[in-house]
């Protein structure tokens, strides 16, 4: 554990200026604070954040950031509250400290849900000042080297999950390549354990029979460039476990089949030597075409700059070759925090273009487990290249589609898009980009977002606009239905019902406005009974105790037909109450109930055409949906779950549709009314392994 002199001496090498006082006050303050607690491993706990002081010295940080290390347990763990931070250590500081803090309401929560509000907290902290990331970052990677002191498994487990799924992307994303490997490396060994040691003896068993082939190959590296004229550094590496096991994963490949296990990094004096360097290795050796790449022209999204280059060495084996300046690498290794350095004029502002899309992802996501499927499809890497018709650039997973691409560059042109062009020729929205495309979105002011483009969007911000979109419409869907059914209720009641009386009624049912009663009406959160007696209190008296409108079991009953006609629903729209309908009278077979918008009416029909409605609202109406969903284990199975937990039962179901990687039913389903269909659309909306779902 460094000491307090040292911590300071530290500081002081990079930052003569920094506050020797405000730093020794900070380092006292933690020690006392803190007190006789110990950490899992024994060690007094105020260890920690001084270590973590520690590690923000070695990234040379300002010296608000190495007191708000010392200090960002204080609150969370001691009797020390923000304002004692402030009254001792200022403004700043009380902020940052108060933004790494972790409430502590987040541990008594379920364990997706406390990952997803942590995550919502420091995303929003974020948004006004990136240190807190940057503390957050050697906070989370502090632990993980002492992780194995826990003796839990299952509390390992968890913590390394966590950090390999949030913190090891967000690392990346702010360019702190040096934090995303060490905590992917410590990640890796608890939760593949198994892989983690296969990977580790193999790297030992050829570190071991390696006759210094690294040291050769970069040697050979840097005599060819030397002999060319340019001065250089050349180190070489074998990649890290966790590195290998996911190429393995991704390319279904053995250990044996993977030929780029070594990586050398070329330092360079100046940019321009970077392509020199680039020119004389292509020459002198065959390079493997789709494996170059320039992120020095083209930087990615976190400012890393570097050329990327694969070429094939003796014996056909296949080297990874960076290339790059001295100042790119010190960049590249520490991100943002090496233009948080102390001496830095030109420190970023906070909120950096991906980071401003996450707290959109905040806004919009409305339960836990959206917020972590979006953030991580935000913040994981693999990007690719694609520019607008008039050359703004924009970075985007691979995968993404023109859909993702109008959500990039602007919510509204995204929620306006009807169709795209790529490479100025008209193509389907769910093609994949590739790099270097340029597209072209053509909008439409009334189009919405569909439903059916989250079967093939990526990015976490098309997602949770869509999302948000489509559950915006469902609203305003079941309000509207509930409007109508309000109406049928009015009618009910002797009295006249006024702008008062409504007033009444959301007041007595506890609801926000009216649009909330029509909605709590259509969703069929409140029984007639209830919206009767909340706008007529006593009104209901004299009903018998089970006469609800909404009664489930009462035959279905049609008003505006002649006594003792029959009538049945027809087939081919599936009219179920709460539909507007008609009545066509066919011969010998009675009346037949369409629904006002029915494809077969629109087509013509010569018969007698009679206005009908709904009798009481009843059950035994069979509404038909198509629903398709990802085609793997136990998609139908999650299907199925969801309409058995809406009480609905299912007639019949049959797959209509295979096209890999989904599959569409056809299912008939006996609902209550139309206000039921919809709950149950919108579950089924609202599942990960249905991708559409739709009333035919």
């Amino acid at each position: 554990m460094l000491r307090q002199y040292e911590l300071v001496e530290r500081v002081k090498a990079y930052d003569p200026d920094a506050d020797e006082a405000m730093l020794n006050r900070a380092y006292v303050y933690t020690v006392q604070k803190h007190g006789s607690q110990k950490r899992a491993s024994g060690d007094p706990y105020f260890s920690h954040p001084v270590e973590v002081a520690g590690l923000m010295t070695d990234l040379k940080l300002d010296q608000e950031t190495i007191v708000t290390a010392l200090l960002h347990d204080t609150v969370e763990d001691t009797l020390a509250t923000i304002e004692d931070i402030e009254a001792n250590f200022g403004g700043e500081v009380a902020r940052l400290v108060d933004g790494v803090t972790k409430l502590s309401k987040i541990e008594t929560m379920p364990e997706d849900e406390r990952a997803a509000e942590n995550l919502r907290k420091f995303l929003l902290a974020m948004s006004e000042d990136i240190r807190v990331l940057l503390v957050k970052l050697a906070d989370r990677l502090h632990n993980m080297r002492t992780l194995h002191f826990i003796k839990s498994p299952e509390k390992r487990a968890r913590i390394a999950r966590e950090t390999i799924e949030i913190y090891a992307p967000l690392a990346e994303r702010v360019g702190m390549y040096e934090y995303m490997r060490e905590m992917q490396m410590l990640a890796f060994r608890y939760i593949e354990a198994e892989a983690y040691e296969t990977i580790t003896q193999r790297l030992q068993q050829i570190r071991e029979s390696d006759t210094g082939q690294v040291d050769a190959i970069a040697l050979a590296i840097k005599q060819a460039l030397s002999e060319a004229g340019l001065k250089v550094e050349v180190s070489g590496r074998e990649k890290h476990p966790y590195s290998i096991w996911k190429k393995m994963a991704e390319r279904h490949v053995t250990f044996e089949q993977i030929t780029d296990i070594m990586a050398f990094r070329v330092i360079t004096e100046n940019e321009a030597d970077c392509y020199a360097a680039l020119g004389v290795l292509h020459t002198v050796w065959q390079f493997i075409p789709g494996r170059f790449k320039d992120y020095i022209s083209t930087p990615k999204n976190n400012g890393y700059r570097s050329l990327h280059t694969s070429l094939i060495y003796e014996n056909s084996m296949r080297v990874e070759v960076q290339i790059r300046t001295r100042v790119m690498h010190r960049r590249n290794e520490f991100g943002l925090a090496a233009h948080w350095a102390y001496k830095q004029g030109d420190r970023p502002d906070g909120q950096v273009g991906w980071l401003r899309d996450l707290i959109e992802i905040v806004d919009a996501s409305h339960d836990p487990e959206e917020l972590m499927e979006h953030t991580r499809l935000a913040i994981y890497q693999d990007r690719i290249f694609a520019f607008t018709p008039k050359g703004a650039l924009f970075q985007l997973p691979k995968g993404a589609t023109p859909v993702d691409f109008a959500f990039a560059v602007h919510t509204d042109l995204g929620a306006q898009m009807v169709g795209a062009k790529i490479n100025a020729r008209h193509m389907p929205l769910r093609t994949q980009l590739q790099n270097g495309d340029v597209v072209e979105i053509i909008k439409a002011e009334d189009a919405e977002p569909q439903l059916s483009w989250l079967g093939f969007v990526v990015t976490g911000k098309a997602r949770a606009a869509i999302r948000r979109a489509v559950r915006a419409k469902e609203r305003e869907e079941v309000s509207e239905l509930g409007s109508k059914l309000f109406d049928e209720i009015v009618e009910r009641i002797p009295s006249k019902i006024g702008k008062k009386a409504r007033a009444g009624a959301v007041e007595r049912l506890g609801l926000e406005d009216e649009d909330a009663l029509m909605y709590a009406i259509g969703a069929a959160k409140i029984t007639d009974r209830e919206v009767m007696e909340a706008l007529v209190p006593g009104s209901t008296a004299d009903l018998a105790p089970n006469d609800d409108w909404a009664q489930q079991g009462k035959a279905i009953s049609i008003r505006g037909l002649t006594a003792g006609v029959g009538f049945h629903l027809a087939e081919c729209c599936h009219p179920v109450p709460g539909d507007r309908i008609v009545g066509i009278r066919k011969r010998d077979s009675g009346v037949e109930v369409h629904a006002i918008d029915c494809i077969t009416l629109a087509n013509g029909i010569d018969d007698d055409w009679l206005d009908l409605s709904w009798g009481s609202r009843s059950a035994g109406a069979v509404g038909r949906l198509r629903i398709t969903l990802y085609d793997r284990m136990g998609a139908l199975a999650e299907m199925t779950g969801i309409l058995a937990k809406n009480h609905v039962n299912v007639k019949s179901i049959a797959l209509v549709q295979e096209d890999a990687p989904f599959a569409s039913w056809e299912v008939d389903l006996e609902v209550q009314d139309l206000a039921h269909l919809t709950r149950i659309l919108s579950a089924l909306r609202a599942s990960d392994a249905v991708t559409q779902a739709e009333r035919i």
